[in-house]
This record gives C-alpha cells, structure tokens and sequence, in this order.
C-alpha cells in the first residue's frame, strides 16, 4: 500500500527535522516498520503494508509537530516503541520503588531524553505536569544505579519579596516547606525510611540556592525546583 501527503504550509524548518540529519530519523523508521519513505519538499509517500504504511505515515505526522526543534533519535525510537500511538511514550526503565513508573506523554519523553542526554536540562510548563516529580525519579534512579553518589535538592530559599533570616528554625528548617513537593516525590520513590537513612548519610542534602556558589558537584545530582516569581 502506497500513502502520500503534503504537509501544509510547508515549513523547511520543521521538514529539516523532520527527517533528521542524512534523512537519519526516516531511515530509523523504514527498519522499524518495514516500509520505504520517499519525500519531495513537503510530498512524503510512504510504501509498505497497509498498517505499517499507516503507522509510518502517523510517525511522519507526529514528527512534524513537534519539529518546531531538532528531534533528538531516541525520541523517534521512543515513538516507534509506543503501543501502537504516535503519540505514546514508552520511557527509558527507571530503578525506583514505582515498578509502573514511565511517561504519560511525548513531551515527558523528550524531559526524561533531554536529562539523560545533557548535563543541565530545563524543565519549564504549567503546575502539576510532572516537572519535578519526573526529575527526582531520575534522580532516585541514577543513585541506585550509582550513576553519581548523592542528591542535592536545592531551590531559591524563600519566596519574592521575603527574607531568609526572618523566618523560624535553623537553615534546613527555613526551606522546608518550600522543598515539601520534593520530598513528597522522594518518599513515593524511595520509601520514608529509605529517604531518613539517606539524609543521615548525607547521601540526600539540601542547599539553598544562594549557598551553592564554589561547590564540587561532579558526582552530585542536582535538582533547583525555582520559586515562582510573584513580583509584580
């Protein structure tokens, strides 16, 4: 079965992507699904089996929406391993006490890609899309697999337009409750005990922003979960 479509309006930018580098990202595709994919400009046609001409030209259309940047070849082999949806992800397997822990969508993919593939990664989107949660899982993940030897949580220490000093209890204690969502993400992950004993180690620190200047972070996994802004 032969598909064909014109992606409009055609926007080389996105098409350039879209393929990948030496057309790498159609070539990935072909030998996942047995099918050939011949492009001109912003023609694609794709032949193969019926279902796997479909899904290959599904792929095509996916691609291309996210193409707003270059696609990075785990996230096509992510697609690709999706159950059947373009759009599903199945994530790299996590070493955490969630056993069913993966992400939900392509976006989270790409997150969980971005922060195995770079040193520092940008998480940036609405409340409760999985940001923090997904980053600690990391995290968890690379200290049982001693991918580095501990965790640093760390974020601005209080809120715009507040003083660190005025606020009660030693240094641990006036952060606190502005890292509770990662302590939240880290007792689901590891346990409540796991997560005592690792602060007792010192394995788990916690550093507010403004004390991280001139710290050796070379086997470290840091989390800066930023204060949202609420200056005028």
């Amino acid at each position: 079965m032969i598909l064909r479509h014109i992606f409009s309006p055609p926007n080389n930018t996105r098409l350039g992507h879209l393929c990948g580098p030496m057309d790498e990202h159609l070539r990935t595709i072909e030998g996942a699904l047995q099918v050939k994919i011949a492009h001109r400009h912003e023609q694609f046609k794709v032949d193969g089996l019926k279902a796997n001409a479909k899904r290959g030209m599904e792929m095509l259309q996916a691609l291309y929406e996210i193409a707003a940047r270059p696609i990075e070849p785990r996230t096509v082999q992510l697609m690709l391993a999706g159950d059947g949806d373009p759009h599903g992800a199945d994530g790299p397997s996590l070493k955490t006490k969630r056993a069913d822990l993966k992400p939900r969508s392509l976006n989270q993919a790409h997150y969980l890609d971005s922060i195995v593939s770079h040193d520092i990664t940008f998480g940036i989107g609405p409340a409760g899309t999985g940001k923090t949660y997904l980053a600690v899982a990391m995290a968890v993940d690379a200290l049982q697999r001693s991918t580095v030897q501990r965790i640093v949580l760390t974020r601005p220490a209080v809120e715009a337009g507040e003083r660190l000093g005025y606020l009660p209890g030693d240094l641990a204690q006036k952060i606190d409750p502005y890292l509770r969502p990662l302590y939240d993400a880290l007792y689901d992950l590891m346990g409540f005990e796991a997560v005592q004993k690792a602060f007792e180690r010192q394995t788990i620190e916690i550093a507010p922003l403004a004390f991280m200047r001139g710290r050796t972070l070379n086997t470290a996994f840091v989390i800066l979960d930023e204060a949202q802004n609420t200056t005028p």
